[in-house]
């Protein structure tokens, strides 16, 4: 046979079909080389494109800085397609607001020299190493980016060039004076009310409602009550830490672990050190005093007297230079190496740390001890517990992925196989997954294509480390409108609620009519407060809100209305308007400062959206 094949291909025909491919892979290999992209365009912007690596990249970032600033709760938001999808539009938008800015730029001129790219990129913190430029740490950090230099000057030239522009039209925004004192007047204007309330659920009892009601209620509501895709599952557990309870340690076993690992459990040697410090900031001041003490220790000068006269620690000075047990490794490596290289009673010769000039004093030692048995006994038994769970559980892990596998339409083999049992879950949506598989990855697997279309067992899911899972659609529900016999009580307790509150409301009507006519109302509580802020919170917020609504009343007379509440009606009668205090220079220029970031917000938002009507913004669909 394979001589034929060396026949064949000594064929003219066969010659040239392997001349055509030698070609094309020649040709796909120059356009790489020359650079031709075949990377469709997320969008294009009056004819320059935005690539769909450039979305990508800033949609990773994005996630990054979500992730950060969310922590855990990011995870379970990140299962939700249609956040995700959301995110990723606010990107790409953001992409094309910055390219818009930056043409605009463009065309009224705005230039960056080389010169001042220099300076930005030295005057950097990020590329700096106390407080100087770092061109190692420069280029380190390019590289953790992903940016060549050339290609990173030419994003600063474009972004520095794009901020000219920005910061002309953010910086120039101002709030005056007059402005400010006039938000603050209308934010610290107080007012004197009366009111009152008709509660709605004296009026629950005689309500009622007819099906006939529910129904009409039901059919011109119907988006209420869509329902999310749900799904439930059945799945087979395995969890290293549940196989645990039942791995069998002896005593024996767990005394012949601890012989043979003695050392795990030993105390670490401590020594008690003393110290002559000499720190004043002069170095080679502080190391002349240093050569002048050891001498005098050397002539047989006590070490805690030549502490108490010379050292600069004062606190250790008073107890003869004494600091306290140290293990090894916890001071300064070169304190640290002089303490433990001496004999008890010793002292070093001088030491420099970065704390300054030290002669180290070893006063005592506490030898290192392994602790007892049976003070650790339970933690060994654990621990060999957890080791056996964790042996056995890469064990059966390779037979659930394998049976899962083999046996892909159901989990009932698989079950069999790892000597457990196939659960199962209640319908669920995205949002709501039962708290044992409430992964993201189970999530977004268990809403996925191959899991809802083909019906067969999932890949192994990691919940967490040593803990996994394996799941197979047991019913779908798509997304869509609820049955009416499934909202019926919910929407028969609204209707309900309705008509009381606008019993509540015809009560509230006449109790309005007699407060206008100036009759005395003697069956209920009229509540009176004075000065009542925009932000008080003593009250229901329905009634400050309305208060604050309502017009100024005429001289020596009042106003009048209505609020609806959550669960009935008040009835509000404006005394009087009261004028803000207090407000002085210092409550203007607060306001001022919060006022302009928000101008100049308004005014970017405004710019980019002048840009986008009058440009071309076009989003290429890739084939």
């Amino acid at each position: 046979m394979l001589e034929k094949i060396r026949e064949g291909s000594q064929g003219v025909v066969a010659k040239s079909i392997l001349v055509l491919v030698i070609l094309s892979f020649a040709f796909a290999g120059v356009s790489s080389y020359l650079g031709t992209s075949t990377d469709v365009a997320a969008a294009v912007v009056n004819g320059d494109d935005i690539t769909a690596n450039e979305l990508e990249q800033a949609y990773q970032n994005e996630r990054g800085r979500l992730e950060q600033q969310l922590g855990e709760m990011f995870d379970a938001l990140s299962a939700d397609d249609t956040y995700m999808n959301g995110i990723k539009q606010n990107v790409l938008d953001r992409l094309i607001a910055d390219k818009l800015m930056t043409q605009a730029a463009e065309d009224l001129g705005l230039r960056v020299s080389d010169e001042q790219i220099k300076q930005a990129i030295v005057n950097e913190p990020a590329f700096q190493t106390d407080g100087v430029f770092d061109n190692e740490r420069y280029l380190a950090v390019l590289r953790q980016l992903g940016y060549q230099t050339n290609s990173f000057r030419d994003m600063m030239r474009t972004d520095m060039t794009r901020r000219q522009l920005l910061t002309s039209l953010v910086g120039s925004e101002f709030v005056l004076d007059g402005e400010a004192k006039q938000l603050a007047e209308i934010q610290g204007q107080t007012r004197d009310i009366r009111y009152l309330v008709v509660d709605s659920s004296p009026y629950l009892v005689t309500a009622s409602v007819t099906d006939e009601e529910i129904k009409t209620y039901y059919d011109s509501n119907l988006m209420q009550f869509m329902d999310q895709e749900k799904v439930s599952l059945e799945y087979v557990e395995l969890n290293a830490a549940e196989l645990a309870k039942g791995m069998d340690t002896s005593v024996d076993e767990a005394r012949k672990y601890y012989e043979e690992n003695k050392q795990q459990y030993q105390t670490a040697e401590k020594r008690l050190a003393a110290h002559i410090l000499f720190a004043s900031g002069d170095d080679s001041a502080d190391e002349a005093k240093a050569e002048a003490s050891l001498a005098k220790l050397q002539a047989g000068e006590d070490f805690a007297e030549v502490a108490k006269t010379d050292s600069d620690d004062q606190f250790s000075a008073e107890q003869g230079g004494q600091l306290d047990w140290f293990e090894q490794g916890v001071m300064d490596p070169a304190f640290d190496e002089a303490l433990f290289a001496l004999n008890q009673g010793e002292y070093s010769q001088i030491v420099k740390s970065e704390f300054g000039y030290h002669i180290v004093k070893l006063l005592d030692i506490q030898s290192g001890a392994a602790a007892p048995f049976e003070e650790v006994q339970d933690k060994i038994v654990a621990d060999l517990q957890n080791k056996k769970a964790v042996d056995e559980f890469y064990s059966l892990q390779s037979i659930l992925a394998d049976t899962s596998y083999e046996v892909p339409d159901t989990l009932d083999e698989t079950a069999k196989a790892l000597g457990t049992t196939v659960q199962s879950t209640g319908l669920f949506s995205r949002d709501n997954a039962p708290a044992n598989l409430s992964s993201p990855d189970l999530v977004r697997t268990a809403f996925s294509d191959e899991v809802i279309t083909s019906g067969m067992n999932s890949e192994v899911i990691e919940l967490a480390p040593n803990h996994v899972v394996v799941i197979r659609l047991l019913k779908h529900q798509d997304a869509g409108t609820l049955p009416l016999v499934d909202v019926k009580s919910g929407i028969e307790a609204r209707l309900v609620q309705d008509k009381a509150n606008l019993q509540a409301s015809e009560k509230a009507n006449e109790y309005l009519a007699k407060l206008k006519a100036g009759e005395e109302i003697t069956d209920v509580t009229i509540a009176t407060k004075a000065q009542l802020a925009r932000f008080n919170q003593d009250i229901d917020q329905a009634i400050t809100t309305k208060a604050f609504q309502m017009p100024a009343p005429e001289a020596s007379s009042v106003s009048f209305d209505t609020a609806a509440l959550a669960n009935g009606f008040a009835v509000i009668a404006l005394d009087k308007v009261n004028a803000a205090q207090g407000i002085d220079s210092n409550v203007i220029d607060s306001i001022k400062q919060r006022l302009a970031p928000q101008y100049s917000e308004a005014d970017y938002r405004s710019v980019v959206a002048a840009l986008k009507s009058k440009a071309k913004i076009e989003y290429p669909v890739a084939e």
